[in-house]
């Protein structure tokens, strides 16, 4: 018998060993030096303490209170109370007893320990119990703990053998393997346990021959049940390990005080009991199918009727579910009725094994793998392969396994109907951790999932995407569009390094800087990934002494966000700034003159870019009386307006910010100005305004008077709209500020934005350089021209191959002469070998390829080729000498 050591330097005590306890499977020892230090310490004496405190209920069932009495010893010992080491062992000495543990009583502190010198025959008054004892006794929460660490071991063993099961019922069934194709979401809208539970059927059901069409509720929704039993199963394994590794540090009673961790313990066991109770309705609906599947209609009635009688559980425990849910000022009758769920699913999830063998077994058109006689000819063999049809490589490891753990005896065999009930009944045994071979089964489970490694999905990380090839033409015409508008205006390229030191990037980006990547030191500098083109351009242009720059630079940048839909992880950004002296808002119109064109030439469909002051937005706040040290923060709560309502933002503001509300609803009273600029700055302008009597929101005035008369007689100043919420949470804007916002159905939020930066270079070289750029939201443009593909119906080219060389036959000789000649003259082609005409005209027609030049063993003795307009389906014959000529006329090629 396998022995757990509590008290242990460095050691921890896991739920499998308090299983183990309860079930009598191993014994518990105390570490001698861990008893030495109990000995050691000052003790109290027992007094004689009036305890009425009910604390856990009184009496738990045989394994319950082992299960308890390890968790308690354990407390005792890791205990940072003075206790004496007379009650710990006293607690070992009854582990060691065979019987009598219905008796104890967990009601209150003093009952235990005098129901525990019964047990052992021991006189209570010599004993005693002392203050801290009692505070360790009732601040353990040792019967809640205790059976949450039984739930634990129980609901983790049955997560990989549920899932097998499943896979075996799919083959009985011949369930569409295609259910089963869950692809990651890069923008978090994928849940890791359900993508994980797909991706262990794929591996389980690899390679079988039984896949069919079948794809009904109960396997369909295999991902989301089975990772929600996951989940769950997660959450109570976290808490229970470290609570039962926890110390104790109360010293006296804690009476009613320990109600908030009894709370926890239930809030962490009902979603495993919501778990339990889809994962049962799911394998007995697909024990039913299993049961519809078998194809002899007496047999399958027989089994039907047998399976009704006998697997009876399903309704008792929607009873115990409802029970379990409602019972929830009870703390350990929650917990009990719970595991009473988990046995329940344990004996359905058995009797959908014991069906799904039943049903393979006597389906005479499956392959079984067995012993060939020597006798048997290559040809039998051969016909008889023919004939079956083989499970999967991993189902056919899992129904060996499960045959293995059945205690049949020899001539019994699992094609008699009568049989099923001990098959079940010796099954659901197995699935017990109390069963020895458990984890050898769930070992070689695992091992049937990780050595299939290579079948499995691999993964790419939240908040990342792959683009494929339609994806990567719509961006790459999106990328000409977008250099050719700044290469149009001046504008040179520039690179920068993907990673910056991360003193380069602290304090630029106010609230925002969490987001910042950082790296790993690699060799004496702390590096982060950068997380915008800005501070790089500007660390460029001070290390640089340059003082005047129109530059552009389209890269990848990275924020530790949150993925959601449209908000990525890595992402581009295309950036486009002017920096140096200019005249008064002479980069600022062309900036913003720039966005304009990158949006309509982009053709994307209706949008506006929201425009507002940093100076203006500055005397706004202190009209309002706000200290400018909070300037900065309140601006940051400001900036959220666009995605939340004035009221979740003055809560932020009031609670989080230190503002009173009346000040927050001076400040509501100017942000909800917003229209068509002229109109707004006439307003703000007009006689009584109360921002002429500002300085700084005088000066952003004028200068916005300069701007918007610049738009309007480039005839662009209809997109914008004077947006006194907009605020641009990030520290380095010093001016005019803008955000380009999408209007049409495609929900994506602010696709472009950027501003002034007047001081930004003058952080890292002291010499004042003024710059002003915008930064377009490069994913959020291609989510909406993909939408617009979609809605439009338009075949996305993938390439841009103007012409296919089709050869019919092998010949690669004759195809590299024949393409290099079209290679050699610009013409953008690629070439086919086969025989059949037919798959070289569907393969141009796949790729959109509108030209095809024709050779076969005619046009080889003719000296001629055919081609071939793939729109028009016309073909015409032209000599072999004039084909580049003639195509190069076609093509427009000079």
């Amino acid at each position: 018998m396998a022995t757990a050591v509590v008290g242990s330097k460095g050691a921890s005590f896991s739920p499998a060993d308090v299983y183990g306890v309860s079930r009598g499977l191993s014994k518990l020892a105390i570490d001698p030096a861990a008893l030495e230090k109990l000995s050691q310490r000052k003790n109290q004496s027992p007094k004689p303490v009036f305890d009425a405190t009910v604390v856990q209920g009184s009496i738990l069932t045989f394994e319950e209170s082992r299960a308890a009495l390890a968790v308690l010893l354990n407390k005792f010992v890791v205990s940072e109370c003075s206790v004496r080491p007379v009650i710990p062992l006293l607690i070992q000495q009854s582990l060691d007893l065979a019987a009598g543990f219905e008796t104890i009583d967990f009601g209150s502190s003093q009952a235990f320990v005098a129901s525990l010198c019964r047990l052992n025959e021991k006189i209570f008054d010599e004993i005693g119990v002392t203050g801290e004892e009692i505070g360790v006794i009732e601040s353990s929460c040792a019967a809640s703990i205790a059976i949450c660490a039984i739930l634990d071991c129980c609901a983790s063993a049955l997560v990989r053998v549920s899932d097998a099961v499943a896979a075996l019922s799919s083959e009985a069934v011949r369930v569409d393997v295609d259910l089963f194709d869950l692809a990651v979401s890069g923008d978090g809208f994928s849940i890791k346990d359900e993508t994980d539970v797909a991706a262990d059927m794929k591996v389980f059901l690899s390679g079988s021959k039984l896949a069919g069409k079948v794809d009904s509720g109960p396997f369909s929704e295999i991902p989301a049940v089975h990772g929600s039993l996951r989940e769950a199963v997660r959450l109570l394994h976290g808490r229970t390990r470290v609570e039962l590794n926890a110390s104790v540090k109360g010293k006296k009673a804690m009476g009613s005080g320990i109600h908030g961790k009894e709370k926890a313990f239930v809030a962490s066991v009902l979603p495993l009991a919501m778990a339990i109770q889809s994962m049962s309705e799911a394998s007995y609906g697909r024990a039913e199918l299993v049961i519809a599947s078998v194809v002899t209609e007496d047999l399958r009635s027989k089994v039907g009727d047998l399976f009704q009688k006998e697997c009876r559980c399903i309704d008792a425990l929607k009873n115990d579910f409802n029970s379990s849910t409602t019972a929830s000022s009870n703390f350990v009758l929650v917990l009990h009725q719970v595991y009473d769920l988990l046995v329940k699913f344990r004996e359905i999830l058995a009797w959908e094994a014991a069906l799904a063998l039943f049903a393979i077994e006597v389906d005479e058109s499956v392959e079984k793998p067995a012993v060939v006689p020597l006798e048997s000819s290559k040809s039998e063999k051969k016909s008889e392969k023919k004939k079956k049809k083989t499970l999967g490589k991993g189902t056919s490891i899992v129904r060996q396994l499960l045959k293995e753990r059945l205690s049949l005896e020899a001539d019994a065999s699992l094609e008699n109907v009568m049989n099923l009930v001990r098959v079940a009944h010796d099954l659901a045994g197995s699935f017990d951790p109390k069963d020895s071979e458990l984890d050898t089964l769930i070992r070689k489970l695992k091992e049937i999932v990780e050595s299939n490694g290579g079948r499995r999905l691999p993964k790419i990380p939240k908040g990342t995407r792959d683009f494929g090839k339609e994806q990567m033409a719509i961006r790459e015409h999106a990328f000409s569009v977008i250099v050719g508008v700044f290469k149009k205006h001046g504008a040179v390229a520039l690179d920068t390094p993907v990673f910056e030191l991360r003193e380069t990037l602290m304090g630029k980006y106010g609230e925002d800087s969490k987001l910042i990547y950082d790296l790993a030191d690699q060799g004496g500098e702390l590096c982060s990934l950068r997380y915008d083109l800005t501070v790089p351009f500007a660390r460029y242009l001070a290390m640089n002494n340059i003082s005047a720059l129109k530059r552009y630079q389209i890269a990848k940048v990275y924020r530790r966000d949150n993925p959601s839909k449209g908000r990525y992880r890595e992402f581009y950004q295309c950036d486009f700034d002017i920096a140096g002296q200019y005249e008064l808002m002479e980069p600022d119109f062309e900036v913003v003159r720039v966005l304009t064109e990158l949006l309509n030439e982009l053709s994307i469909g209706d949008y506006e870019i929201k425009l507002n002051h940093r100076k203006l937005l500055d005397g706004m706040l202190e009209i309002c009386g706000i200290p400018s040290e909070k300037f900065r923060t309140v601006c940051s709560s400001i900036d959220k307006l666009d995605k939340q309502t004035f009221e979740h933002v003055k809560k932020e503001l009031v609670e989080d910010k230190g503002l009173t509300s009346e000040i927050a609803e001076r400040i509501g009273a100017f942000v909800k100005k917003r229209g068509p600029p002229l109109e707004i700055l006439s307003e703000l302008t007009s006689e009584g305004s109360q921002f002429l009597g500002n300085s700084e929101a005088v000066v952003a005035l004028d200068e916005l008077k300069i701007l918007f008369t610049a738009l309007d007689k480039s005839k662009c100043l209809n997109k914008v709209v004077f947006d006194l919420s907009l605020a641009r949470g990030l520290d380095y804007y010093t001016g005019v500020i803008f955000e380009a916002v999408f209007k049409g159905t495609t929900q994506v939020g602010s696709i472009a934005a950027g501003g002034r930066y007047d001081s930004l270079v003058g952080m890292f070289s002291g010499k004042v350089v003024p710059a002003v750029g915008v930064s377009l939201g490069i994913e959020r443009v291609f989510t909406i021209m993909e939408q617009l593909e979609k809605d439009q119906n338009q075949v996305i080219r993938a390439t841009e191959t103007q012409v296919l060389v089709a050869i019919l036959g092998k010949d690669l000789t004759l195809a590299a002469e024949l393409v290099s000649e079209l290679w050699d003259a610009k013409i953008k082609a690629e070439f086919g070998l086969t025989k059949r005409v037919m798959n070289h005209i569907t393969r141009a027609k796949q790729s959109g390829i509108p030209w095809m030049v024709i050779v076969g063993e005619s046009e080889l003795q003719q000296g001629v080729v055919k081609l071939k307009n793939i729109e028009a389906s016309e073909e015409e014959v032209v000599r072999r000498d004039k084909i580049i000529e003639e195509l190069q006329r076609r093509l427009g090629i000079n």
